[in-house]
């Protein structure tokens, strides 16, 4: 005898997209509702369970849910590409803005390091140019004076006084009284004066001028700078003085002819 049981449902298995499906789910719902209960208060009495009916589904149902599952996934792909994408390109516009602005600073930094040392440089210049400067106008400078040439009076004071300038100009020895006295024992003072009677004239060499100088003494005793003529006064006194200092060292020991 069949007992009162409820009718098994067939078991049917669900593939993962069905799973995954809001019209699978439905549909196993109103299968479900197929079996009502009766109302409250009723008894109904079967002898044998009506037997299940078979869930149908819908192969269009599915494929619509597969289609929607995976159209809704392509869209979120493409959308976080598109996302990574513009995250991408955010992040090199930033990489690049930040490169450009370091550049743009160390370009900054070393045009000011070279307006500094040029800077210094120049003021360095400067105060080392002050400096030369100040040198410059510290230092003692040599004022060249025109001197006036000497005169001398044209006489045996001024030719004694030319002489002895001349004498101490070359190192020559000699007094304006030790010259005086021997030119006025020798000629009274008279450049042209001239001895024709001693040895030397008889030799044909005579004595002539303020001091009595032969032409072979004049010659060989002549100062630089003065005339060689014998009968200038300056050049005789100035010839005899530089032999009397080389035979008696000076002018100034010569006492009698010599």
């Amino acid at each position: 005898m069949l007992k009162n049981i409820a009718a098994r449902r067939p078991s049917t298995k669900l593939s993962k997209v069905q799973k995954y499906s809001m019209a699978g789910v439905a549909t196993l719902g109103a299968a479900t509702l197929a079996f009502s209960l009766a109302p409250s208060g009723s008894h109904t009495t079967t002898d044998a369970a009506a037997p299940a009916a078979p869930v149908a589904y819908s192969g269009q149902q599915i494929k619509g849910v597969e289609a929607g599952v995976a159209g809704t996934t392509g869209a979120e792909l493409k959308a976080q590409s598109i996302a990574a994408k513009h995250k991408a390109a955010a992040d090199s516009a930033t990489a690049a803005k930040k490169k450009a602005a370091a550049t743009a600073a160390a370009k900054k930094k070393a045009a000011a390091h070279a307006a500094a040392v040029k800077a210094t440089a120049k003021k360095k210049a400067a105060a080392s140019h002050t400096k030369a400067a100040a040198a410059s106008r510290s230092t003692q400078r040599i004022t060249m004076q025109t001197v006036a040439a000497k005169t001398y009076a044209n006489n045996l004071d001024g030719w004694i006084r030319q002489s002895l300038d001349i004498m101490k100009a070359h190192g020559i020895p000699g007094t304006y009284h030790g010259l005086h006295k021997n030119i006025m024992r020798e000629s009274s003072g008279n450049p042209m004066a001239i001895n024709d009677w001693d040895i030397n004239a008889i030799n044909g060499i005579p004595s002539k001028g303020l001091l009595q100088v032969i032409p072979p003494t004049f010659k060989a005793y002549h100062v630089a700078g003065t005339s060689w003529d014998i009968y200038n006064p300056v050049a005789n006194i100035t010839a005899a003085a530089n032999y009397a200092a080389d035979k008696y060292g000076s002018m100034d020991n010569v006492n009698s002819a010599y």
